[in-house]
C-alpha cells in the first residue's frame, strides 16, 4: 500500500477552503475511485487525468487507487483539482518521492494531451495561499498575471504537466512568474464615448461627476434620443482606478460566475442586466448559490436601462443591496455572503410614449397612464437613489459638432480623483466614499454650521424629505464640497444637492 498527499483550494462561496487531495493504492483490479463529495467534472476527471499522464511519458499505475477530497462533507465543483489529483496518483506509484513535492497549492485543468489549462478560481486559491502563509503556487500560465496580485508568494505558470514533472523531480527546474499584475487603462487610451462627446446636456454631465466622485446612485429620466444611454456608459470611465484590494474582490467574484465575461485586470464592471432577467439573475442564488448582477457590478456601475419595464419584484429586491452594499444567500448546508457595493445608474422615460415634457413632439398618454407608469418604481426604491436628472433633448444644430479633445473628460476624472483623495484622507478607509457613509456619522464630517443647519431643515419641512431623503441630501452636498475643495458643507452645496432631489418630489 502506497499513500501521497497534495493541497489545493475550492471556491466556498466568496472565500477559499483548504482541499487536501490525498491518495491511497491497494490489491485490486485496476481503478480510479475519487471520493468527498465531487461533482460530475470532478468524477470525469479520471479520464482525462489518465489519459494526461500516459501522455506525457509518464506511466498510470496499474493499481487500485482511491483519491479522498477532504474535507469530505464541503462540495467541491470544478475542473482545477485535476493537476494535483495527477501529482498525487504519481505520488502513490513512486514516480515522485514526498521530498519532490513541495509545501504548495496546485490547481489547473489537464487536457488529454497533458496540457494544462486556465482555471476560474485562481485568485481565491493565491489569497489563501497568502493568507495562509503558503510559499508557492503552481497554476496555469494563463492565470498568472491574476494571481500575481499578491506579492507575498511565489507563482508558477505550469504549461503541461510533463513540464511541472521535470521541475518538481529537479531536473529541469521552471522560472516564477515575474510579470506585471495589474494593466490599467491609462486616461490618454480611454475609448468613447466620453463626457466630450456629449453636446449640451451640462447639467447630466455635472450630476455624473458627483456620482462618480461620491459613490451616489443616479436616475436620468427623458425622452427618447435624448441620450440617456450614452450618459450612463460614460460613468465608468469617470471612477478612478481600482486599488489592489478592489481588484482582488472584484476577481473573486467575477471567477464564480463561468459564463460571465472576463474582465482585464484593472477594469471595473459594468454590468447592464436586460430587463426580462429574473430576481436570482439580478440579486444572485439558484442551486450553487452564484453571485448575481449586483455582485458582479461590485467596486463598479449597475445600469438598468429602462428601468419601469423591469417586474416589480425584481426592482424591490434592490433595496436590501443598495442599502446594506452586501447580499445574502441562504442555503440548508451554508450561507454565502457577497459584496455588493455599486453604483447604480437608471434610465427611463417621463411616461409610456416617452415624450411627456418633450418641448419638440407632444405627449399622447393620458394623465392616469403616466401616474401608473410611474408608479412602477415604488416610493421606497425612489428614496435610495441620490441623483435625479432629466436629459433633454440637444439641438439638431449641435448634433454635428465634434469634439476635438478629451480635455473636457480628463479633466472630470482629474475632479474626481481630488474628490477620492478628500473622502480617503477623512474616512481612513472605514467606508470607500460619501455615498457609504452611515447615518451615524454624517453630522460628524459634515462640518455644518448654525445657518447651513436652519436652512437644511427649512428645506426638508418644504419638500417633506423623509429621512433617508435627508441623509441622501448631505451625502451628496458632502460630495460637492469635496469637489470644491471645502472642508465645511455650505449653502451653495446644500442648494445643488437639494436640486438633484426635488425632480422626485
Amino acid at each position: 500500500m502506497a499513500t501521497g498527499k497534495t493541497y489545493s483550494v475550492a471556491s466556498l462561496g466568496y472565500n477559499g477552503q483548504l482541499i487536501e487531495i490525498e491518495g491511497d493504492s491497494s490489491k485490486g483490479l485496476p481503478s480510479l475511485q475519487i471520493v468527498g463529495l465531487g461533482n460530475k467534472a470532478i468524477d470525469e476527471s479520471k479520464e482525462r487525468v489518465r489519459s494526461a499522464i500516459n501522455n506525457s511519458s509518464l506511466t498510470f499505475p496499474a493499481q487500485k487507487i482511491t483519491i479522498n477530497l477532504a474535507p469530505a462533507e464541503i462540495p467541491k465543483d470544478g475542473s482545477q483539482f485535476d493537476l494535483p489529483i495527477a501529482l498525487t496518483i504519481l505520488a502513490i506509484s513512486g514516480q515522485l518521492l514526498d521530498q519532490n513535492i513541495p509545501n504548495a497549492y496546485f490547481a489547473g485543468e489537464l487536457a488529454l494531451d497533458g496540457s494544462v489549462r486556465p482555471i476560474k478560481n485562481a485568485t481565491i486559491l493565491a489569497e489563501l495561499a497568502a493568507k495562509n502563509d503558503i510559499p508557492e503556487i503552481y497554476v496555469p500560465q494563463e492565470n498568472c498575471k491574476e494571481a500575481a496580485l499578491f506579492t507575498n508568494i511565489t507563482i508558477y505558470g505550469v504549461r503541461n504537466l510533463q513540464q511541472l514533472f521535470l521541475h518538481l523531480k529537479g531536473i529541469d527546474r521552471m522560472q516564477p512568474f515575474s510579470g506585471q499584475s495589474t494593466k490599467l487603462i491609462p486616461h490618454g487610451q480611454l475609448t468613447p464615448p466620453l463626457l466630450d462627446d456629449v453636446h449640451g446636456q451640462e447639467q447630466a454631465k455635472r450630476a455624473l461627476i458627483i456620482a462618480a466622485a461620491g459613490g451616489h446612485n443616479l436616475l436620468l429620466s427623458g425622452s427618447p434620443g435624448a441620450g440617456k444611454t450614452m450618459l450612463a456608459k460614460i460613468l465608468p470611465k469617470l471612477l478612478p482606478p481600482p486599488s489592489t484590494e478592489d481588484i482582488i474582490s472584484i476577481m473573486k467574484l467575477h471567477n464564480l460566475v463561468p459564463a460571465t465575461q472576463q474582465l482585464e485586470l484593472g477594469e471595473r464592471p459594468f454590468r447592464s442586466p436586460h430587463h426580462t432577467a429574473s430576481r436570482t439573475a439580478l440579486i444572485g442564488g439558484g442551486p450553487q448559490a452564484t453571485p448575481g448582477e449586483v455582485s458582479l457590478a461590485h467596486n463598479g456601475v449597475l445600469f438598468l436601462d429602462e428601468l419601469p419595464e423591469y417586474p416589480r419584484a425584481t426592482l424591490e429586491s434592490l433595496r436590501q443591496p443598495l442599502e446594506d452594499h452586501v447580499v445574502s444567500i441562504s442555503r440548508a448546508r451554508a450561507r454565502y455572503t457577497y459584496p455588493a457595493n455599486f453604483i447604480m445608474v437608471a434610465t427611463m422615460n417621463p411616461c409610456p410614449c416617452g415624450y411627456y415634457g418633450d418641448p419638440a413632439k407632444e405627449c399622447t398618454c393620458s394623465l392616469s397612464q403616466i401616474l401608473a407608469y410611474r408608479k412602477k418604481i415604488s416610493g421606497p426604491l425612489l428614496d435610495r437613489i441620490d441623483l435625479t436628472i432629466t436629459a433633454q433633448r440637444v439641438p439638431h444644430n449641435e448634433l454635428l459638432k465634434k469634439a476635438s479633445s478629451k480635455k473636457q473628460h480628463i479633466n472630470a476624472q482629474k475632479l474626481v480623483e481630488k474628490a477620492r483623495k478628500h473622502q480617503f484622507n477623512r474616512y481612513k478607509s472605514s467606508v470607500y466614499n460619501n455615498g457609504n457613509i452611515s447615518s451615524s456619522d454624517i453630522i460628524k464630517y459634515l462640518l455644518l454650521d448654525d445657518d447651513v443647519k436652519k436652512f437644511m431643515e427649512s428645506a426638508a419641512a418644504n419638500l417633506d424629505l423623509s429621512p433617508r431623503s435627508y441623509y441622501k441630501v448631505l451625502r451628496v452636498a458632502r460630495t460637492i464640497a469635496d469637489l470644491e475643495d471645502s472642508p465645511a458643507v455650505l449653502i451653495p452645496h446644500i442648494a445643488e444637492a437639494l436640486q438633484y432631489r426635488t425632480v422626485q418630489q
